[in-house]
């Protein structure tokens, strides 16, 4: 009888400490994962939705217990350090994340400029960082092996605002491209500079400002001398609300606005109210998209959860979506490495190939996610709709924009 009770208390305690007599999952150590944010500084607003996008697959993956590592589910906590929107202290609390809080992997921080500095120190470490907000090519051209993108690069940002106008009539023939001096804003640029010729549109002007301004007049002024039909942005959030601002002052009147970063951002409707309309701009994704996920939750399943977390906060913008898909390619790394050891899940997600709610997730040879398509998408009457590529579209371009004076 001893020899009975015996065993009925080991079986209790390995119950009562997360084990099974059936053979189900145990419960194993914490996964601790690193993510310096720019919490406070310029790019507050683009961190916070990096952060929610973040913390979104963090209850989800919690709620079932942890990833599974070979039977052993692992518990998940991201630790944050605000980088206050500096490239440079982004790097210094990427370095204390590995060194004092023995980060096990690294998620990466919003902007190309911090992820260059982050990615740098990743190596270093080797460990590895799955990124969602550097989509600057110049970062994965550097021999990096530890670093992996899960979005489209920026040189990809404006095309479908090129392929969608080049559909259009009265067709527009003449492009002003407008650009900050970051690397992301130059590529995106680049992007459309190269491009615009194939689809059978002339740049008319190019013209560079420094990063993060935020008086912009001088480049609309040179936009509106030039006359021309579509009026590009290559900048984020603060810079386009200000191109916008200066556009209606001056009475820019071009067929097109379309804008790198910013139109699909909530904080883009609220500053500017009904001048944000008619405004189009790239986007990695919308809910409008059409995938069907190996894992996780649909399209229609993630916006649910998100406006459930945040609610009053409307649908999820890509930052949201390709920040929660970053932590679902690590997810699935760890899975198929059946380990924690960096090099091994590095491994796993250089051979990664997989399809979630935000699209495919497979990396080339510098670890830059270049097979998924990005989508248009337009503000109509103070929300957002997709209106490219139709196969996705949930409305029709309003083409051309209404003069300021006629809307």
């Amino acid at each position: 009888m001893r020899r009975w009770a015996l065993l009925a208390a080991v079986a209790i305690a390995a119950i009562a400490c997360g084990g099974s007599t059936t053979g189900g999952p145990t419960t194993g150590s914490t996964i601790v994962l690193g993510a310096p944010l720019g919490l406070t500084g310029s790019l507050t607003k683009e961190s916070i939705l990096t952060q929610q996008g973040y913390n979104l697959w963090q209850d989800w993956i919690n709620a079932r217990g942890g990833i599974v590592v070979n039977n052993v589910k692992h518990p998940v906590t991201i630790k944050y350090y605000d980088d206050t929107s500096n490239a440079n202290q982004s790097a210094v609390l990427m370095q204390k994340l590995i060194t004092e809080d023995k980060a096990n992997f690294l998620l990466g921080p919003y902007g190309s400029a911090a992820t260059a500095t982050d990615a740098a120190i990743a190596e270093q470490n080797e460990i590895p960082m799955v990124e969602a907000n550097g989509a600057a090519q110049s970062i994965f051209n550097q021999g990096y092996k530890y670093t992996f993108g899960v979005l489209s690069p920026a040189n990809k940002y404006l095309q479908g605002v090129i392929d969608m106008a080049a559909t259009l009539s009265p067709k527009p023939t003449t492009i002003a491209m407008l650009s900050a001096d970051d690397n992301f804003s130059l590529e995106v640029a680049e992007g459309v500079n190269t491009y615009a010729a194939t689809k059978g549109l002339n740049v008319v002007l190019y013209k560079k400002y420094k990063n993060g301004a935020t008086n912009l007049s001088a480049e609309v002024q040179a936009a509106k001398a030039a006359n021309a039909d579509i009026v590009l942005n290559s900048g984020h959030l603060q810079e386009a609300i200000a191109i916008n601002k200066a556009a209606k002052e001056q009475k820019v009147n071009a067929k097109i606005f379309a804008y790198s970063v910013g139109p699909s951002t909530p904080d883009f409707i609220t500053a500017l109210g009904k001048d944000a309309d008619y405004v189009y701009g790239g986007s990695q994704w919308t809910p409008q998209v059409k995938y069907t996920p190996a894992f996780y939750l649909s399209v229609a399943e993630y916006v649910a959860a998100y406006k459930a977390k945040y609610p009053g906060l409307g649908d999820p913008d890509y930052h949201v979506a390709e920040s929660t898909a970053a932590c679902l390619a690590l997810q699935r790394a760890i899975e198929k490495a059946g380990s924690l050891d960096p090099k091994k899940v590095r491994d796993a997600l250089a051979a990664l190939d997989v399809t979630v709610f935000f699209g495919q997730v497979k990396f080339d040879s510098r670890g830059i996610n270049i097979y998924k398509p990005m989508v248009v998408e337009q503000i109509q009457n103070g929300a957002h709709h997709t209106v490219f590529p139709d196969s996705v579209a949930d409305a029709k371009p309003q083409y051309p924009t209404p003069a300021w004076d006629q809307r």
